[in-house]
């Protein structure tokens, strides 16, 4: 309504004063109520109403309900008491087609085509006249509302559509406006009630019987909550085109057949591309490989490689100094952020998820979603196990930092339970915040590295070290004790390298938390004996830097070292760091203290490694009594002391005497722990080897039978330890004379430890390289030497050619190449093998004098038994030095330098040595060992030669 006081063109012009009504509408009263289209007052001139005319025009449409008023028109001196007025403009025209509403936003710069845009023609190009929804969604960064304004703008522009509307949906309010604007361009709606305009819109868009088509496309850009649809979806339409762009992934957003496309990041190449082009179009250049690694740094995500694009070229950077920044940690994420934002943008990198957290913090359970993408924050970004987030420790933080918006609750940690952390996770999910596929549990949640950035930079310190510490305690207790299941062990390992890169100071305050030794024992455990000793040397620098040299902690870790580096293969290197480090144990710690005599243990059982049994023997005796004043008899190391003591005995050449003495060490062990106890089946089973060493080879497999049976429903039959000793059992059938049931039992077995332990485990390997041996045994050494040379190959890649049990695998290709009757080649073979032992194990080890007995007997056999004699005197003084008269290594060697003198032609000197060898054999061996045996068929059979060439003729 307009009320003027001049309108020189109207028919009143003539009068100085008049009233003029214009535009006013209809009126129409209902239910008692008063409606005026026109003029409402006293006549003019009284009242004190002006004494003028009265002009009107243009009335039109107006309703007033329920005892209501209302006017389109003029309305004298009425109390805003009394009245109830509607104003109503005049209706506009409808647009004509094609018509636009709302703003497009612009084009980024170096804007590049991508896979998703391809998926959103196709729908049009594959689907017709279908009709059309599609909602694009992914984390906040991803290029959403880019791909969606391209989509919008080429539609638009090559003449596919008669109406366009964009609108912002990140809100209700702001959708209604967009909506109700439309619906006033477009179909002459109320722009006074906007929430009818809307409607009104909708409904125009519906299809109508015989009215023109319409193509229209209605694109809802950064729709919050799919709650804000609700009512305000466009309609089905053969001609229409709905176009969503969303963080959530709520069910919601794809009724009625919507289709659901997920926009990801960047992959490299295009990453790559469009750092060179933006770059260049500033007249920068860098190179190839920095702008890849940037690339990587910040995840591939557009909205961060925009805006480091824009830090260069304001600071004057280099890609180079701009990592070095993104790596320091002591830098928010916020401080390498441009101050004026590239494209339009709306927030900095360290800002574009704050609301997408607040409001899954919302969400059902209320409260934990912030709390839980906290601990998330401190784990690996490429996939999280649920058993992490769902464990005690980590329900736990939960329940103590459950959140009402920024404000902590007063909610006890009973408040929250497993499913509750799930629903958190589901939560997080649905604004895109992390990736949830609880199908995949050990890589069940993903979260983009910058998220975890930037919700990490939001910690106070005190926050930060809280959930780094139920992050490292929730990984211990996820932990399994016992590795099964490689996969999540790695994924456990990757997770603790991730807090350990973010939280390293948090996990070393005051002492090393658990989770620094677990990851280091998963890769032993695993079979990566290599990798755990490398981790270990890290982790004593870091330790060292921490806690100091001397901490107890730092010495822990140094043991740790130093057990991994024999593992690895450096059996004396060990050897001398324990002897080292337990040096350093008796003046930090005390000659009493636990550590101390731990690292004396170690330090014992690597010197038997190293070949000195007999010094190992010797360690464990003087340890023995030291336990034994220290700890008592009853105690768990020293018994453990015991049977070390006793094992080293028998490598040493007396096991018959380390079986009795493991006999007494059982039932002192079985009067404390109990029989299902671990340390009592480990007894159980070194005293079954001893019992089979010593020359009993049925009884050790009669031991080792009942002691599997047990075993099996103590641990299970997937335990490493049951495997264990199952393969013991095999070897004592074997030896006990059925080479071809432990064969068959064997390959069985070869099965399961695949499956539990995997092809590259070091279990898995020695069981091939076992089953070989004993195929060899029964007939097919042919064969067995070609599933060596495979096994060598594979042993080669895992543990690498200097690992003892490479070496291992070479020595006994060796074997079965001289039982298929090559023994040229097994013994040239032989010859490059001794020469590595000699670099690698030394002079003086066990493996290094087993191989040049075997070179010097196949030499011999081969056709130069006079060499053979000579090396083989040599090799008698050497083990005569290292290991004593009662060896069952010098008697071998014994054996074989008699039967070498026979075969160089002095068969009387061989009867001599023989028959001297067998009384030795009878008194340390007895008389029923299989190498008694032996010694007693050797000798018929040079008797007989003896007997044909009485002078020893050297000839024959």
């Amino acid at each position: 309504m307009a009320v003027e006081d001049k309108r020189p063109e109207e028919p009143l012009a003539a009068t100085d004063t008049y009233v003029a009504v214009t535009d006013t509408g209809d009126a129409m009263a209902e239910a008692g109520a008063t409606a005026v289209t026109g003029y409402s007052g006293p006549v003019p001139g009284t009242e004190g109403a002006p004494a003028a005319p009265v002009w009107g025009s243009g009335t039109g449409d107006v309703r007033a309900a329920e005892g209501g008023f209302a006017n389109s028109g003029y309305i004298h001196q009425v109390s805003a008491e009394q009245l109830t007025m509607v104003q109503q403009r005049a209706p506009r025209e409808p647009a004509s087609w094609p018509h636009q509403v709302g703003v497009i936003p612009s084009r980024a710069r170096s804007f590049q085509h991508r896979a998703e845009a391809d998926r959103l023609r196709a729908a049009v190009d594959n689907g017709g006249t279908a009709v059309l929804g599609q909602v694009l969604t992914g984390m906040g960064g991803v290029g959403k509302t880019q791909l969606a304004a391209d989509y919008a703008r080429t539609a638009w522009q090559d003449g596919s559509l008669d109406v366009l509307v964009w609108v912002t949906a990140s809100a209700r309010s702001p959708l209604v406006t967009g909506y109700a604007q439309a619906g006033v361009e477009l179909c002459r709606a109320d722009p006074d009630d906007p929430e009818q305009a809307a409607q009104t819109f909708l409904a125009w868009l519906t299809p109508k019987a015989g009215a023109t088509p319409c193509r229209w496309m209605i694109v809802l850009d950064d729709v919050a909550d799919p709650n804000d649809l609700r009512d305000l979806w466009p309609p089905a339409s053969p001609h229409g085109r709905t176009l969503v762009t969303t963080r959530r992934r709520d069910a919601a957003l794809t009724r009625d057949g919507h289709h659901l496309i997920h926009v990801g990041l960047f992959t490299e190449p295009q990453a790559v591309t469009y750092l060179t082009r933006s770059l260049s179009a500033c007249g920068r250049h860098e190179p190839v490989e920095q702008l890849a690694a940037l690339a990587r740094d910040l995840g591939h995500l557009p909205l961060a490689l925009a805006q480091a694009v824009a830090y260069l070229v304001d600071t004057g950077l280099n890609c180079a100094e701009y990592r070095d920044l993104l790596a320091d940690r002591a830098i928010k994420l916020a401080d390498t952020t441009p101050d004026a934002l590239p494209d339009s943008q709306a927030a900095p990198v360290a800002a574009a998820w704050s609301l997408s957290i607040d409001r899954a913090n919302t969400l059902r359970p209320a409260g934990l979603a912030r709390p839980m993408l906290q601990l998330a924050a401190m784990l690996e970004p490429n996939g999280i196990p649920s058993s992490v987030l769902t464990s005690p420790p980590a329900i736990a933080y939960l329940a103590q930092h459950r959140t009402a918006g920024q404000e902590e609750t007063a909610e006890t940690p009973e408040s929250v339970s497993p499913h509750d952390a799930m629903l958190a996770l589901s939560a997080l999910h649905r604004l895109s915040l992390i990736e949830h596929t609880p199908q995949t549990p050990h890589q069940a949640v993903r979260v983009h590295q910058l998220i975890q950035r930037a919700v990490r930079d939001a910690l106070t310190r005190d926050r930060h070290n809280q959930a780094a510490g139920a992050v490292a305690d929730a990984l211990v207790s996820a932990w399994p004790d016992v590795p099964r299941d490689t996969q999540l062990e790695e994924s456990l390992r990757a997770n603790t390298t991730a807090l350990t890169q973010c939280a390293e100071e948090a996990l070393c305050h005051r002492d090393a938390h658990d989770v620094l030794f677990r990851i280091g024992k998963s890769l032993g455990e695993t079979g990566l004996a290599a990798a755990a000793r490398n981790y270990f040397e890290h982790l004593v620098e870091a330790l060292t830097c921490h806690l100091g040299p001397d901490h107890p902690g730092t010495l822990a870790t140094r043991g740790n070292l130093a057990q991994w580096q024999g593992q690895a293969g450096d059996a004396a290197g060990a050897a001398d760091a324990f002897r080292q480090l337990s040096d350093q144990m008796l003046q930090s710690l005390g000659a009493e203290h636990p550590h101390t005599l731990t690292a004396r243990n170690h330090h014992a059982f690597y010197q038997g490694q190293a070949g000195d049994a007999a010094g190992a023997a010797a360690a464990a005796e003087a340890l023995l009594q030291d336990r034994l004043r220290v700890q008592g008899p009853d105690h768990p190391h020293t018994l453990t002391t015991r049977g070390d003591l006793a094992s080293w005995k028998s490598e040493a050449g007396d096991p018959a005497g380390a079986a009795e003495a493991l006999e007494y060490l059982l039932k002192d062990q079985l009067r404390i722990f109990g029989q299902d106890h671990p340390d009592i089946l480990a007894t159980r089973s070194a005293h079954a080897r001893c019992r089979g060493l010593a020359g009993d080879p049925a009884g050790a497999a009669d031991d080792m039978e009942r002691l599997v049976q047990h075993m099996l429903q103590v641990l299970g039959p997937d335990h490493p330890e049951f495997l264990a000793a199952s393969y013991d059992l095999a070897h004592w059938r074997g030896e006990a004379g059925n080479p071809a049931g432990a064969a068959e039992a064997i390959e069985q077995l070869l099965e399961q430890t695949l499956r539990v332990l995997g092809p590259d485990h070091p279990s898995t390997l020695t069981a091939r390289g076992v089953l070989a041996n004993w195929k060899g045994q029964t007939g097919d050494p042919a064969g067995a030497a070609d599933d060596m040379e495979q096994l060598l190959e594979q042993m080669l890649r895992v543990l690498g050619k200097d690992h003892p049990h490479t070496l291992t695998c070479r020595g006994n290709l060796a074997f079965m190449r001289s039982l298929a009757g090559d023994l040229p080649s097994a013994a040239d073979a032989l010859e490059e093998l001794l020469k590595d032992e000699l670099r690698i194990l030394g002079s003086d080890h066990p493996s290094t004098l087993t191989t040049r007995n075997n070179l010097a007997r196949w030499r011999g056999q081969a056709g130069d038994p006079a060499s053979a004699v000579a090396a083989l005197e040599l090799l008698l003084e050497d083990r005569l030095r290292l290991l004593g008269l009662d060896h069952p290594d010098l008697l071998t060697t014994r054996h074989d330098f008699a039967v070498m003198q026979g075969l160089a032609g002095e068969p009387t000197a061989a009867v001599e040595n023989l028959a001297r060898l067998l009384k030795d054999e009878v008194r340390i061996l007895g008389p029923d060992h299989p190498d008694t045996h032996t010694a007693q068929y050797s000798l018929e059979q040079w008797r007989r030669a003896a007997e044909m060439h009485p002078l020893g003729d050297h000839r024959s």
